[in-house]
């Protein structure tokens, strides 16, 4: 299944002759750095009561995508394939980045207004609509829905519960009365109510991470080329630290890491187009360059100061967790939280770890919000909008269930959901390359030709 997400994004970055690059200053111009300038107004909001703004889509996706994985899950990455599985990680982002570029730019292409007025768009539509499978389609709502629940509930739910019964002794069942209240006030409020509260939450909690993550790579700045260096050359060892097989420890590396990449950024999924199908803009290349940021963030920018805040501070030991490398990890140590805790701890002390703590139930509880829309849509596309009540309802007591769950089930269940959603998407991206390319030659051609802008009220609907 890895291989076919790579393939299909080496795919799109060949057809689109390395768009993620030949054009990285246009599209990080497009994106990111409209959100600072004066005339990015139409980046920041939107008095569509019917749409949200290309940031509330952004940071949306990004509550989905960036979670749990990118603190615990990076952790067992390096503990099970190595420091090398941070360079395979990297290279399934790198292609993984024009696979969520596509998906975003179809999911625009074939959006459509509902009954209440709101736009609707997704894999499952642009299987209908564009390859006339609504078999098709419904199978990837199925899975969609039941991700929803796996994933995005049950897997973040555990962790906060885990968390804080581990801190603080609070009773999982206590946590999940929380969980339930907090997420269930925001989740009956529909995309409107998830935009407004991610667009402050996801901003919060990446910036205070990302700074945190800096503070102690730079205390502990002179083991960074040696963190470097691990990692790219255990991402081409050829033999395991036993001396066996040849090619055992780079298979092993490169199996943890891209399967790290892939589940982190969720590219290849067809889960973020939901939301950002939602999305105010009217050029679909637009919204699929806000795809390619999402990829960036989520991967290239989280997930890589994750693993250097471990590398650089000394508490990773590549002897002690080779025994480990193309096995399993003891109970104690399969979270990976432990592992990145001490790394914060090694520089705040205690505080590190609470730090740690604090950030886990705060990916954990933003993917639930962003995780709960994405299963509304493959709700109401199966039976419509009458059943989304249903829906929210199920979703939000099923965080009880995931709170006081075994780990060990939570994740079986989520990664065969997510398997089973990403096939139909990625066929349907597959074969409807050809309207990727074409989109992306048009614009370009139009860029070049002055008839489109960098920023402006003219790129939205």
């Amino acid at each position: 299944m890895l291989v076919i997400f790579l393939a299909v994004g080496l795919m799109f970055t060949v057809r689109t002759k390395v768009f993620q690059i030949s054009h990285f200053k246009y599209w990080i111009d497009v994106t990111f750095l409209q959100l600072f300038k004066k005339d990015g107004a139409h980046v920041r909001k939107t008095d569509d009561k019917h749409a949200i703004s290309q940031f509330q889509s952004l940071c949306t996706a990004l509550a989905a995508t960036i979670g749990v994985g990118n603190i615990s899950g990076v952790a067992v990455a390096l503990a099970l394939g190595g420091p090398g599985a941070i360079f395979w990680m990297w290279l399934s982002a790198f292609l993984g980045m024009m696979t969520n570029y596509a998906e975003n730019t179809l999911g625009i292409k074939y959006r459509y207004k509902n009954e209440k007025g709101d736009w609707v768009g997704g894999a499952m539509i642009y299987i209908e609509k564009g390859l006339g499978w609504k078999w098709l389609a419904v199978v990837f709502s199925v899975f969609c829905v039941l991700a929803s629940f796996g994933i995005g509930n049950m897997s973040q739910g555990n962790e906060i519960a885990n968390g804080l019964y581990n801190s603080f002794a609070v009773p999982k069942w206590a946590t999940a009365l929380i969980v339930m209240l907090l997420a269930g006030l925001v989740i009956v409020g529909g995309i409107k109510r998830i935009a407004s509260v991610t667009e402050k939450l996801v901003p919060f909690m990446a910036v205070t991470y990302i700074i945190g993550a800096l503070v102690v790579i730079f205390a502990n700045a002179s083991a960074i080329p040696d963190a470097f260096g691990a990692i790219f050359g255990n991402a081409f060892r050829l033999s395991s630290m036993g001396g066996g097989v040849a090619g055992f420890t780079i298979m092993i590396a490169m199996r943890r890491g891209i399967s790290r990449g892939v589940f982190s950024n969720e590219a290849g999924l067809g889960s973020s187009v939901m939301v950002h199908s939602a999305s105010n803009v009217k050029e679909p290349v637009v919204q699929g360059m806000w795809g390619i940021f999402e990829v960036f963030a989520d991967t290239l920018v989280v997930c890589t100061l994750t693993a250097l805040t471990i590398l650089t501070s000394g508490v990773y030991d590549y002897t002690e967790y080779a025994k480990y490398i193309g096995t399993d990890l003891p109970e104690t140590l399969k979270s990976g939280v432990a592992l990145t805790g001490s790394a914060f701890e090694s520089v705040f002390g205690p505080l590190g770890g609470g730090f740690i703590s604090v950030a886990v139930m705060l990916f954990a509880f933003s993917t639930i919000l962003g995780w709960s829309y994405y299963g509304e849509r493959g709700i109401e596309y199966l039976f419509g909008l009458k059943a989304v009540p249903v829906y929210k309802l199920i979703f939000i007591l099923i965080i009880f269930i995931g709170c006081n769950a075994s780990l060990k089930l939570v994740v079986d269940i989520s990664d065969t959901f997510n398997g089973f959603m990403a096939l139909p998407n990625l066929i349907a991206v597959t074969l409807l390359s050809g309207q990727v390319t074409a989109m992306t030659k048009e614009y370009i051609a139009k860029v070049k030709a002055g008839k489109e802008t960098v920023g402006g009220e003219d790129l939205i609907e």
